[in-house]
């Protein structure tokens, strides 16, 4: 199944895409848009482009579980998303992510406005690994 995830952000929203096998996570891109309606918009032309057929949307936790404002962001942004796209959308707990992210790309020596523009990218492919991780687990 071809997923599509996304690490959605008040300015810049990371995505990132898997193989029909669900084997390979690659990075789309980032959008940078700061309206959540059209970014939808975006998100789901790119979903049809790409002929996903589920969309993974990050969910800030707090480190103790909770949620807090962000989250609730998410949350609506990704039913927005589904009801936009026709596409079955699920949240994914996305702690830590943008620290593996700058992590990764550190390790990489990726710096500057290089690292700025596709942190957000890596993300959004940390998020889908996780998320294929957790199906093959659980089938």
């Amino acid at each position: 199944m071809i997923i599509l995830a996304v690490d959605y952000g008040d300015v810049r929203t990371g995505v990132a895409v898997c193989d029909k096998s669900e084997f390979l996570a690659s990075p789309v891109g980032v959008i940078t848009e700061r309206n959540a309606d059209k970014l939808a918009s975006l998100i789901s032309d790119k979903a049809k482009e790409l002929k996903a057929e589920e969309i993974a949307v990050g969910l800030p936790k707090n480190m103790d579980g909770s949620e807090g404002f962000r989250a609730e962001a998410c949350k609506e942004f990704a039913k927005k998303l589904e009801e936009l796209s026709g596409i079955k959308t699920v949240l994914r707990d996305e702690r830590l992510t943008t620290v593996s992210a700058h992590k990764f790309m550190s390790m990489n020596d990726i710096r500057g406005s290089k690292r700025k523009n596709t942190v957000d990218a890596v993300s959004a492919v940390i998020i889908l690994e996780d998320y294929l991780a957790y199906r093959k687990n659980h089938r």
